[in-house]
């Protein structure tokens, strides 16, 4: 028995998440360099090249393959010993490798007929390397759901012809199967990996260089200026910061980590409690991921899915966004009326009119980007004029200028904050050409609707249960287009339209970093809370309640999307408005209070 437990903990710790390998010295400097390269050629390719897509999309792999075994440990629970380093070493020459062979065939792969003209050995070879190697870095920077879930796919696409019934389908010899995993735009080359490496990396690009400039300490007292003299005001800077910040960067886990480190201790410093401090801040990071003009990848990889302009889902978002964190500042101001918290001392709180002097120039990035995508430029254009916005606005201040050493930096930090997105969408990739190849999707299509009879509403429940389940072990961007090929056109057959459907997942893909048992923006916030992470993700889902109802909301009332008269938009939104009132009362002070409250009652709490 001892010997047993000991294989399965050695089996879990292998195959467990990488962590970040300590890189200094030298090799911290050839991490720069090479990251720099890549961000580098990212933004040649938009300006200037004209590579064929398969081309620019092999390349971009194979930078993130390389750096993610250069950087990335094999297992974070098992020591690095010197056949772990052999091993990395060894994967990073063959992701340089396999970049090469796509970019020396680049005419050849791209014009040839999937399942017609016949793979040569070189071919196969390296195609099934890009594959293992897409899986393996993808399990060190993602974990093992995502992988599981891809094997599982790949499995289907090679033995579904033994299966019975619904699930059986033609014999698929190997040869075959590569060929759509690896070399047809269905598979590694879809539409995930094509958004990662264009729109994504752009804005995510974007997003550290508008970090390296100093814009998130200025967002940071621009939210203490705007609500630090209301009560309960450390909570609601949160949320405004949060806000600032997430509508950038599109990470949950990240928004966390960056504005939580100030306002968790904030907010338990004025009364709050620490579970409620963490939570607060794990909505609002999450909410950052809903809020234009940015929205993290899921809104790019939409757009390239259903072929809408992204500025239309842009404008779409931006109600629901809205009234997600009035909802928030609802269960924050009833909380703070609950522990009857103070208001901060006037003269801790900076003027508005000197925060805005002192970094007002910060908003133009921002300004070009909404103005540019309205405009119908392509996301990865404007986010490369976004990118020389900032660091021309940040030489309007001496102690914010950009110098070259912190421009190197940020390009470096972009290529680094890509790996995780990369890797799930490649991954993310592999699964779809398992969907397409053999004609799962509609099938599964026809499952939901049997199991659901075709009503609406249990649609919904249901697939709002697969996207939160696939959120939970992957990013935003693999939950989403997995859950899209699997799910959408089911909504769409029962009368929902392209926007609302594909928004209902998008917003259920993200509201999934919330949800226990694995909340990742929750953990990362009960970490520095020093709270119970499961403590903090279910008081996360209480104070974001209204997030699971939102979406709803706009199914059956596309007016909260614009898709409507000016007349129904305003009252959509204002009884949706008054609904997120009353269950933000009801959930600070119980049903007695709040039925008082709705009788016109006077309600005293301490």
């Amino acid at each position: 028995m001892t010997v047993l437990s000991a294989i399965r903990k050695h089996v879990l710790a292998t195959f467990a998440t990488g962590g970040y390998k300590k890189l200094d010295g030298w090799r911290l400097q050839l991490f720069i360099g090479i990251g720099c390269a890549m961000s580098l050629y990212q933004i040649w390719s938009v300006l200037y090249g004209k590579l064929d897509p398969m081309n620019q999309m092999a390349v971009h792999l194979a930078f993130i393959l390389f750096l993610t075994f250069y950087m990335y440990e094999f297992s974070i629970k098992v020591v690095p010993h010197t056949i772990h380093l052999m091993f990395d070493r060894v994967c990073m020459a063959l992701s340089a490798g396999c970049g090469v062979y796509y970019m020396m065939h680049a005419e050849r792969l791209s014009t040839r007929i999937i399942g017609v003209d016949q793979l040569s050995t070189l071919d196969a070879v390296f195609g099934t390397l890009f594959v293992l190697l897409c899986i393996e870095a993808a399990r060190r920077t993602i974990g093992v759901t995502i992988i599981g879930v891809a094997v599982v796919f790949i499995a289907y696409a090679l033995f579904g012809h033994l299966l019975p019934g619904i699930w059986y389908h033609r014999e698929m010899a190997f040869l075959e199967v590569l060929d759509q995993l690896a070399f047809s735009y269905n598979g590694l080359w879809g539409s995930p990996i094509a958004v990662a490496a264009s729109f994504v990396f752009m804005f995510v690009l974007f997003g550290c260089f508008l970090q390296r400039s100093g814009a998130s300490q200025f967002f940071f007292e621009l939210s203490l200026a705007l609500a630090g003299r209301t009560r309960g005001g450390a909570a609601k800077i949160a949320i405004i910061a949060s806000a600032f910040t997430g509508m950038i960067s599109g990470s949950p886990t990240a928004n966390v980590v960056t504005t939580g480190a100030f306002t968790i201790p904030m907010s338990k410093k004025v009364g709050y409690s620490p579970r409620f401090a963490a939570a607060i801040e794990a909505c609002a990071s999450t909410g950052g991921s809903l809020l234009p003009p940015v929205m993290g990848s899921s809104a790019f990889l939409m757009a390239a899915v259903t072929n809408m302009p992204y500025s239309m889902i842009a404008i779409a978002a931006i109600l629901p966004a809205i009234l997600f964190y009035f909802s928030l500042f609802c269960m924050v101001h009833f909380e703070a009326i609950r522990l009857d918290l103070p208001r901060a001392d006037a003269k801790d709180i900076p003027r508005l009119m000197d925060v805005l002097k002192k970094g007002w120039f910060y908003f133009i990035p921002l300004i070009i980007l909404i103005v540019f995508l309205l405009r119908g430029m392509s996301p990865s254009r404007t986010g490369i004029y976004g990118i020389i916005a900032i660091v021309v606005v940040s030489w309007m201040s001496k102690t914010t200028k950009m110098n070259f050493r912190s421009i190197i930096q940020a390009l470096a930090d972009g290529a680094r904050s890509a790996i995780p997105i990369s890797t799930a969408c490649g991954v993310a990739g592999l699964v779809i050409a398992g969907i397409m190849s053999t004609g799962l999707g509609g099938k599964l299509n026809s499952i939901i609707l049997s199991l659901t009879a075709g009503h609406l509403f249990p649609s919904l429940l249901l697939i709002m249960m697969m996207c939160i389940i696939l959120g939970m072990g992957m990013p935003v961007a693999a939950a989403y287009v997995l859950t899209a090929m699997l799910a959408a056109p089911t909504l769409i057959e029962l009368g929902v339209s392209v926007m609302a459907a594909h928004l209902f997942i998008v917003y259920f893909s993200i509201i999934s970093a919330i949800t226990p048992p694995v909340a990742v923006a929750a953990f990362a916030a009960a970490g520095i809370a020093n709270e119970k992470p499961n403590r903090v993700g279910w008081e996360a889902v209480r104070l974001g309640i209204v997030s699971f109802i939102i979406p709803f909301i706009f199914v059956f009332q596309p007016a909260l999307l614009m898709e409507g008269t000016v007349l129904e938009t305003i009252i959509v939104t204002g009884a949706t408005a008054g609904v997120i009132m009353v269950l933000g009362y009801l959930f600070t002070f119980g049903i007695p209070a709040t039925s008082r409250l709705l009788l016109g009652k006077r309600v005293k709490e301490g």
